[in-house]
């Protein structure tokens, strides 16, 4: 066996956005299209020799296939181990505890996260660093440079290895330790929840409905849910990781969970749903009769943390993506707990779980997670709702009032424009931002505008900045206004719309939350121009 160094040349188009690199799955199998980028990835981060990396993905289609070159990529430029899950397979938030676990030195995860799998839809890959968290910017930067100055890749010529068979395996001198992708994941969460009072909680008769969507989450709920904690055989549904997904969407609202969401709101439904995603980092939950929005989901969790084992000590404060609704600030200021507003992508919660400032952390896009690892966790934010049922006793709705009535109510939604023209997109993003200065004053659907601005952060511990997050219009009243283009699609733009609207007199906790929302709906298109600029009247998907 030999190490062949493959001349290339630079691919144009390999920068990494908010979650590695995206792109058609075809695009990935194109001769040395994967091979640039990971020699690039190993380049960017000043060599791979010596080092311990993780590696595993979603299951979608090409992953197994990826997973062998990289193996041979990585073993080529020099890497002492490399620890994968069986059959390539790897739950993101497994992988970044496997990460840390194993002090390596950072891992490879192949996911495009919730976007659709198969030769004709999307394929992921992105580097995570020995904190277990995507690589902030400057690591991206760096591989992106990387990508732009390649001659050659190092790859070797060895035969796959079995990535069937658990144990340790060799491949030109690099170690390849093959492991189960569950076991690890699911005794670090028997750590955290009380596994005890949920089992109880299912002896008693409490029903649950989880759909894995086709997805990696499958094989994790039946370990977790079914075998430790009780629930009937079956109670997860779609649990086998397929190559398409099995023709689903595996995103996890109520636009893609529809399945779910109708036998939670039929006359049957259990006490509980729950549904996780294409790499199982996010996650939907929703109560016999009522969702549960992903910000008021962080603000519950927020507000009854010390309720698990693993949290009884108290948080030492909360972060969300600057889009999320604000729920969970009004949670942190009655519990007087540091909150901190970070721009969308789960790389900027990473200082401030390294630093000790944040425990539980948010986004809207149905992504929750804590300091146990460094990425978002779909299955953890089940266990942790499910240990809150347990103790407390009440059904989700019960929660959710007693919440609204104590804190107010942060009505939120966010509309998806998808696959826009990327010159309308950024057309009318443009004569937005051109707008911003003089929009103080304007009084637009009965609510005068207060403040206008592109959100710019900067890092609380390092320093880091970062400008054009998304577009902010507040309106006196305390409404919310948020526009930005989305970085996790591969077809032209999409532009998502956040909505907020604070409300906390009890008379209104209850309405439905579109009409709530509806002057705050015309008053986006009425700023921005959505219909001119796009053509679309009306949002493709809504959450």
């Amino acid at each position: 066996m030999t190490v062949l160094t493959a001349p290339t040349a630079p691919i144009a188009g390999q920068k990494p956005g908010t979650s590695g690199l995206r792109k058609k799955t075809r695009v990935f199998q194109q001769a040395g299209y994967l091979e640039n980028f990971v020699q690039a990835i190993f380049d960017g981060i000043g060599s791979a020799a010596g080092k311990t990396y993780v590696l595993g993905g979603d299951g979608r289609y090409f992953n197994a296939e990826a997973a062998q070159i990289i193996l041979k990529l990585a073993a080529a430029n020099g890497a002492a181990r490399i620890i994968v899950g069986q059959g390539a397979i790897l739950s993101t938030p497994a992988a970044s505890h496997l990460i840390r676990l194993n002090k390596t030195d950072g891992g490879i995860i192949l996911s495009a996260s919730h976007n659709p799998g198969g030769p004709d839809e999307d394929f992921g890959i992105k580097f995570n660093t020995p904190n277990g968290g995507p690589a902030p910017e400057a690591v991206t930067e760096a591989i992106f440079d990387a990508t732009t100055v390649l001659t050659a890749y190092r790859i070797s010529d060895a035969p796959d290895v079995d990535l069937d068979a658990i144990g340790r395996h060799d491949l030109d001198g690099m170690i390849v330790d093959v492991v189960d992708p569950v076991s690890d994941y699911a005794a670090l969460m028997e750590t955290l929840f009380d596994f005890p009072a949920i089992r109880a909680m299912f002896a008693d008769g409490f029903r649950m409905r989880f759909d894995a969507m086709c997805a990696v989450t499958g094989p994790y709920a039946r370990d977790i849910l079914e075998r430790r904690l009780g629930l009937p055989e079956g109670s997860v549904i779609n649990a086998t990781p397929l190559p398409d997904f099995g023709g689903m969407h595996p995103d996890p609202n109520p636009v893609w969970a529809k399945a779910l969401m109708d036998e939670m709101f039929g006359g049957q439904a259990p006490d509980f749903g729950a549904a996780s995603d294409g790499d199982g980092d996010r996650n939907m939950v929703v109560g016999a009769g009522i969702y549960v929005g992903p910000s008021d989901s962080l603000a519950v969790l927020a507000a009854n943390a010390t309720l698990a084992p693993g949290y009884a000590k108290g948080l030492a404060g909360v972060a969300r993506s600057m889009p999320t609704g604000a729920a969970v600030d009004r949670v942190a200021d009655a519990l007087g707990l540091r909150c901190f507003e970070t721009p969308t992508g789960w790389k900027f919660f990473g200082t401030l779980l390294d630093a000790g400032l944040a425990t539980l952390c948010g986004e809207e896009s149905f992504g929750t997670g804590s300091d146990h690892i460094r990425e978002k966790d779909g299955l953890w934010a089940v266990l942790f709702w499910l240990n809150i049922l347990a103790v407390r006793k009440q059904t989700v709705a019960e929660i959710l009032t007693d919440h609204w009535a104590r804190y107010g109510r942060n009505y939120f939604s966010r509309h998806d424009f998808e696959a826009i023209d990327n010159t309308a997109a950024d057309g009318m993003m443009t004569a937005l931002r051109a707008q911003l200065p003089t929009l103080p004053g304007t009084l637009v659907e009965g609510m005068t505008v207060a403040s206008a601005d592109d959100f710019s952060y900067v890092d609380p511990v390092d320093g880091a900045t970062s400008v054009n997050q998304g577009i902010r219009i507040r309106f006196d009243d305390g409404s919310r206004i948020v526009m930005r283009l989305s970085g996790t699609g591969t077809a032209g733009a999409t532009l998502r719309v956040y909505l907020e609207r604070f409300e906390d007199d009890p008379a209104q906790l209850a309405l439905d939350v579109q009409a709530a929302l509806a002057p705050i709906i015309r008053a986006a298109d009425a700023i921005a121009g959505i219909a001119a600029h796009t053509g679309r009247t009306a949002p493709d998907v809504i959450t």
